[in-house]
């Protein structure tokens, strides 16, 4: 059984810095393996947006919003993602979601793996960011 368990949520001041992990079980992240690594967010009266993605081979995208402030990674070692949380703003309040999608053929566009709404996902961790 695929489990995805988020950790590193906080509250922090504008302009700070968070690391979100999440861990990965019951899967192998294996670069031979065909998958879509995301995180999405839920903010206050927002629809909930895929912000950041990497697939097997590293290859990486991000939305807008987040563009050249967040950054993902992936530690195939102990079968983990991160996602890097820098200048935050109170508009990046939210829960953050990692998800797993397994595919050998998954698109992944603008921070947003396909399907992954179909994907593995975890229970979230909460940022809060403000003064």
């Amino acid at each position: 059984q695929v489990q995805l368990v988020e950790s590193g949520g906080d509250s922090v001041q504008p302009g700070g810095s968070l690391n979100l992990s999440c861990t990965v079980s019951g899967f192998t992240l294996d670069p031979r393996g065909g998958y879509c690594l995301n995180w999405f967010r839920q903010r206050p009266g927002i629809e909930r947006e895929g912000i950041a993605g990497i697939v097997a081979d590293g290859r990486a995208s991000y939305a807008d919003s987040v563009k050249g402030r967040f950054t993902i990674s992936e530690d195939k070692v102990k079968n983990t993602f991160h996602l890097r949380l820098n200048n935050l703003k109170p508009t990046d309040s939210g829960m953050y979601y990692c998800v797993l999608v397994e595919s050998s053929d998954v698109r992944l566009i603008r921070g947003t793996c396909d399907d992954a709404e179909s994907g593995h996902w975890g229970q979230g961790t909460q940022v809060t960011v403000s003064s």
